[in-house]
C-alpha cells in the first residue's frame, strides 16, 4: 500500500481538471454556499496547529445535514479522491492538513448537544462541539466531562476521538477512549457505521478503542456518546518548587509510589514557567529549576488528607517551596499557566513545533537533561511542558519557520526527541497523534511488520486509501529515506532503521 493509495483515473489528470470534475460534482450534493475551492477561500484550512506544513485542498465541502456528510464521502469514493475530515483545526501533528488532490470535510456545523441524560450520565453530542462546551452544557445538573486538553475552549470532541485526547486531569480520569461509550459515523463509502454502546460492554471486537485515535483513518465521526462524572464538592491544587529537575521528576515518581493517584499532576521548567508567568501571572516561582503542580478533588476530607500526604512526600523529594490553593480562584490561578503554555511560548517565539512523547515517569530528569543538551546540539531553544503524572511530555521548539535552516534543524531536534524517548522504554506520542509530523518517527517506533499489520487494519475499513492518506502509518520507502536523512545530518540511524 502506498502513502497516497487512491483510484487510478484522478492521478491521470492535471490538477486544475481534477479541481473542477470534483466541484462540479459535489455542486449536485452540496448547495454553493457550502463548497469552497478558490485559493483565497481555501487558504484557512491549508494546515491545523501545527503551522510548519501547509497544503491547499482541491475544495473544501462544509456539509449542513448527514445525509450531505453521506453524499459527499460517496461522492469522492466514486471518483476516487481522498478526503480529510476536519473540526476546529487545534490539532498539533498535522493531521488535518489537506490532501492537495483531494477534498477536506469540515465538520464546524455540526456543533449540537443533541441530550444529555442526568440518569445515566451521558451526553450524545455531534462531533463539531467544542470539548468546554459539554461540561458547560452539563454544569446545571452538577455533571461534567473530565478528559480537558488544553485546547478545549476551542478543541471539537470529533477531534479528540481522532487523536484520543488527553489532559492535565487525565492522570485520575483517563483519556478521551476511556471516557467515550458510543462512536457514530460513515465510511468512505458513505456506508453509516456505530462503534461502542452506551450498555457498559458491545458485542465483538472492541472496535471502539480501534476508531478512538485512529486520526481519521478508518471512518469519519458524527456523533459521540460521552460519560459525565459528578462534579468533585472540591478540588486544591499545590504548587511545588524545585531548584534541581532531577528532584522533581523523582517527585513525581515518588508521589505514584506513595499510592497517591492526584487529579493532575504537571511539571514545568524554568524557561516554561518564564514565558507563562510573562503571560498570565500565574504567581509562579521564576527561581525554580522546575515546578509541579499537583490536584486533589473529592470531598472536603478527602481532600484535606490527600493535600497533607502530597504536601509530606513533595517536601522530602525536596521542594524548596510549597503552596497551596486557598480559594477555587487561586486554584484556577495556578492551572492558568499550564493551560497557557502554548500560546505564552507563541508570544515569544515566531513558531514552535510541539512535540509528545511519553517515557517512563522515572525518566523525566534524564529526558529533560537530554533535551537540554539537544538545545545546544541544535542551536535552538526549547520550553518544556508535561503531563508528568503519566509520563507524556510537550516540548516545545522555538524556532523561524522563514529560515528554512532553522526548520530542518527543528524537524531533527523534535526526531531526536522523540528516538530518544523511544530509547527510555517510551513512545513516539501521547495524545497529539502522529499525522504527518511523526510520520517518519514511526520507523523507530515500529517495524515494517508492524507497519504492514496497521495498513491492513486500515485497508478492512477503507480499502482504497482514501480517508486522510499520506499520514501515520509509514511506508518502506518513507523509512528508508528517514534513515538516509539522519546519516546525511551527521547521527548514526535508530537500530531499528537498519532493516530498511
Amino acid at each position: 500500500m502506498t502513502e497516497t493509495a487512491t483510484a487510478d483515473a484522478p492521478q491521470t489528470l492535471q490538477k486544475e481538471e481534477l479541481q473542477t470534475q470534483v466541484v462540479q460534482a459535489l455542486e449536485r450534493v452540496l448547495p454553493r454556499s457550502a463548497l469552497l475551492w478558490t485559493n483565497e477561500q481555501t487558504t484557512p484550512y491549508e494546515c491545523d496547529g501545527l503551522t510548519a506544513y501547509r497544503q491547499r485542498p482541491l475544495a473544501v465541502a462544509l456539509p449542513e445535514s448527514y445525509e450531505q456528510i453521506q453524499a459527499v464521502l460517496q461522492t469522492c469514493h466514486r471518483l476516487g479522491v481522498p478526503v480529510v475530515a476536519r473540526g476546529a483545526g487545534t490539532g498539533l501533528s498535522g493531521g488535518a492538513m489537506p490532501n492537495e488532490r483531494g477534498v477536506t470535510l469540515s465538520l464546524a456545523k455540526f456543533n449540537r448537544i443533541l441530550k444529555i441524560d442526568p440518569l445515566a450520565r451521558t451526553a450524545q453530542v455531534q462531533c463539531g462541539v467544542r470539548n468546554l462546551a459539554i461540561s458547560e452544557a452539563a454544569a446545571p445538573l452538577g455533571l461534567y466531562y473530565a478528559p480537558d486538553p488544553s485546547s478545549q475552549i476551542a478543541c471539537t470532541i470529533g477531534g479528540n476521538v481522532a487523536e484520543n485526547s488527553g489532559g492535565v486531569h487525565c492522570l485520575k480520569y483517563g483519556l478521551t477512549v476511556h471516557n467515550v461509550l458510543k462512536v457514530k459515523g460513515f465510511t468512505i463509502e458513505g456506508e453509516p457505521v456505530e462503534f461502542g454502546s452506551e450498555a457498559l460492554d458491545a458485542a465483538g471486537y472492541d472496535l471502539l478503542a480501534l476508531v478512538t485515535g485512529s486520526e481519521g483513518m478508518l471512518a469519519v465521526t458524527t456523533e459521540v456518546t460521552v460519560k459525565l462524572l459528578p462534579r468533585p464538592r472540591l478540588a486544591r491544587c499545590i504548587m511545588a518548587s524545585f531548584a534541581d529537575v532531577r528532584q522533581a521528576g523523582d517527585a513525581v515518581a515518588a508521589v505514584i509510589a506513595a499510592g497517591i493517584i492526584p487529579a493532575g499532576l504537571e511539571m514545568m521548567d524554568k524557561p516554561m514557567t518564564a514565558a507563562v508567568e510573562d503571560f498570565v501571572h500565574a504567581g509562579y516561582d521564576l527561581d525554580a529549576a522546575a515546578i509541579l503542580l499537583c490536584e486533589s478533588d473529592g470531598t472536603p476530607e478527602e481532600v484535606e488528607e490527600e493535600i497533607g500526604r502530597m504536601a509530606e512526600v513533595l517536601t522530602a523529594a525536596g521542594a524548596t517551596k510549597i503552596a497551596v490553593s486557598q480559594s477555587e480562584a487561586e486554584r484556577l490561578k495556578f492551572w492558568s499557566g499550564r493551560k497557557n503554555a502554548f500560546p505564552a511560548s507563541g508570544r515569544i517565539s515566531p513558531d514552535y513545533m510541539c512535540m509528545d512523547s511519553t517515557i517512563p515517569r522515572k525518566r523525566l530528569a534524564d529526558i529533560l537533561l537530554a533535551i537540554a543538551e539537544m538545545e545546544h546540539k541544535y542551536q535552538l531553544r526549547c520550553c518544556n511542558v508535561f503531563h508528568a503524572g503519566d509520563g507524556n511530555l510537550h516540548p516545545l521548539i522555538l524556532f523561524d519557520a522563514n529560515d528554512p535552516d532553522q526548520l530542518h534543524r527543528a524537524e531533527l531536534f523534535g526526531a531526536d526527541i522523540l528516538e530518544t524517548s523511544v530509547a527510555m522504554g517510551g513512545t513516539v506520542t501521547g495524545e497529539h497523534g502522529v499525522g504527518v509530523e511523526k510520520l517518519s518517527s514511526m520507523c523507530v517506533q515500529f517495524s515494517a511488520a508492524e507497519n504492514e499489520q496497521m495498513f491492513g487494519v486500515k485497508r478492512a475499513f477503507d480499502p482504497a486509501g482514501l480517508l486522510n492518506p499520506g499520514k501515520v502509518i509509514p511506508t518502506l520507502h518513507r523509512c528508508a529515506e528517514y534513515g538516509r536523512m539522519l546519516v546525511r545530518g551527521g547521527r548514526l540511524a535508530h537500530p531499528e532503521l537498519e532493516r530498511f
